[in-house]
């Protein structure tokens, strides 16, 4: 997801003497979209999407059809946020009875025909009928719904940006992180035959309607959640390439507006770049079957899983402006390396739940620094992800609560949590080892969805070190820790102060040479050689604040 200015609502999972704010209230609503309950209680293997939009009604007519695996439901939920209808449900070309509760439909099946002599094992399939005017996008990607907008030349463009707001603002499915279809989906777009319609993974047809529309078929062949799948129609032209990856041929596409074919053929080129870089430092790309895309979009940029939205105006930086303030973050455009780093961190792995959304953020925050220090140096990474320590509040924790459709909190999950990844980097101090479980992270959760403990425990295991205070910290208290010393006679006195009590980072410092502290919150003392008027350093790299009781 992009950072900009926005606020993703939601509230903190501890509660904290530093943060007065009354515990938030969540409706039945939320823990309807945002929790596994029992209507739930089905795993969806495809989704086959038809949807015609209207730009100049902005009204949408559609369809789903969701081919699941049963576990015996007498009810079902399928989402669909207002203001959108629902026509009618067919299961074995028969209307099934259901109930609308704002943007949550209970749809009964306990008696539909299917279910007699039905084995657990077998598919079934369930098809929605919907319309209705969609939410409209105010300022996409950060207020979700549908983006009907016009090119420079005045012609119709459209597209949606949904993750947040979710996807069922659009079409009726199961809007659930935690449930990806496991054989992908088709996305049928029809459009009027003088635009080109586009979609994830890969043209399987096009229809010529006969009334001036035409319907392009495309299809994803992996997994895929459901804020993925986005349609894009426009004035599209566009060119083909192959990345010779880890994988062997990566297809690789690119769609922009006709007029935007010369400026993009040039200014693309980067993508090779931001593929060596990932699949060295990640893996293969995820997603070889379904290859690569960059879309030319309405809006800034998005992830969409083998779709990349760019909306960046072939500038470097992000839209032109360096977040990070060193410099380096000119000399890549951040949309191409951001937002195709969630291939591996949010589309490869994704988080069941919302709140822990870090997941697909710090990591592909932290794709930044990795970017800048592959082709520029370590040391320019280093200070890239310095630099972007301005932009980190220290408000509220991380992870806020599960089961609620409560995302983090401002935009810490960015900048704190790719500040957490590089002070971890440091006390593993072995890059290979560092690659290896970047790389592993996504071979041992490959297409699968997953919660914070299974990240922290595969980091821990594979790293062999316990960083449980580091995520603890970092993740569920807003409080930057504080290292505090005293140097007196060739002794040093130490501790974490602002802390957990339970917090017992290993850092870095210098003195006289560089060597290991493991400080908690007791004072500690060691004595050192040395002169005894030789200040002490702290590693810059570890995202803390250091307090010299000294006055130095």
């Amino acid at each position: 997801m992009l950072i900009g200015w926005m606020l993703i609502t939601g509230s903190f999972f501890t509660s904290e003497a530093q943060h007065p704010e009354p515990a938030p209230v969540f409706t039945r609503q939320d823990s309807l979209r945002g929790s596994l309950n029992a209507e739930r209680a089905y795993n969806v293997l495809k989704y086959d999407i038809s949807v015609k939009p209207d730009y100049t009604s902005r009204f949408l007519t559609g369809k789903n059809t969701i081919t699941y695996l049963d576990s015996g439901l007498k009810y079902m939920q399928i989402d669909l946020q207002e203001p959108l209808e629902i026509d009618s449900i067919i299961q074995n070309n028969r209307k099934l009875f259901y109930t609308r509760e704002e943007n949550v439909f209970h749809v009964y099946v306990g008696d539909s025909v299917n279910k007699k002599a039905h084995c657990i094992s077998c598919p079934l399939e369930i098809t929605i009928y919907y319309h209705g005017h969609p939410h409209i996008a105010v300022k996409p990607p950060w207020d979700g719904g549908w983006v009907f907008a016009k090119d420079s030349l005045g012609r119709p463009w459209m597209s949606v940006a949904c993750e947040g707001t979710g996807a069922s603002i659009w079409y009726p499915c199961k809007d659930y992180l935690g449930d990806e279809p496991d054989s992908g989906a088709v996305l049928s777009i029809t459009a009027p035959d003088s635009l080109v319609a586009i979609g994830n993974g890969r043209l399987k047809e096009t229809v010529q309607n006969g009334d001036g529309s035409k319907t392009w078929k495309w299809e994803v062949k992996n997994p895929i959640n459901n804020y993925d799948i986005i349609p894009y129609i426009g004035k599209y032209t566009g060119w083909h390439s192959v990345y010779a990856g880890e994988k062997g041929n990566l297809d690789c596409d690119f769609q922009v507006l006709d007029y935007q074919l010369p400026e993009a053929k040039k200014h693309f080129s980067g993508v090779d770049s931001m593929l060596r870089c990932f699949e060295f430092w990640f893996g293969p790309y995820p997603f070889y079957e379904d290859g690569y895309k960059l879309v030319a979009a309405p809006y800034l940029g998005m992830e969409h899983q083998s779709n990349i939205a760019y909306g960046n105006h072939f500038l470097q930086g992000y839209a032109g402006r360096d977040l990070s303030g060193t410099g380096w973050g000119m000399k890549w455009d951040f949309i191409i390396v951001h937002e195709s780093g969630h291939e591996w961190f949010g589309n490869n792995i994704t988080c069941r739940d919302i709140a822990d959304e870090w997941i697909h953020e710090s990591f592909t925050n932290y794709s930044e620094t990795l970017y800048t220090g592959y082709y520029f140096g370590k040391a320019a990474g280093n200070e890239y992800n310095i630099g972007i320590r301005k932009n980190i509040e220290n408000k509220y924790p991380i992870i806020q609560y599960y089961g609620v459709n409560a995302g983090p909190k401002g935009t810490d999950e960015y900048y704190k949590g790719s500040n957490m990844i590089q002070t971890i980097r440091q006390i593993i101090d072995n890059d290979n080892l560092f690659r290896e479980i970047l790389r592993g992270l996504n071979r041992a959760f490959y297409h699968q969805t997953v919660g914070a403990q299974d990240i922290e425990n595969y980091i821990n295991r594979v790293s062999g070190r316990d960083f449980t205070p580091v995520f603890n910290q970092y993740l569920r208290s807003a409080r930057l820790p504080e290292f505090e010393f005293r140097q007196s006679r060739r002794q040093l006195r130490y501790r974490w102060t602002n802390c957990n009590p339970d917090f017992n980072m290993f850092l870095k410092v210098n003195l006289n040479g560089n060597f290991w502290l493991k400080p908690t919150t007791k004072w500690q003392t060691i004595r050192f050689t040395g002169p005894e008027e030789t200040p002490l350093s702290v590693d810059e790299n570890f995202y803390i604040t250091v307090k010299d009781l000294n006055g130095n």
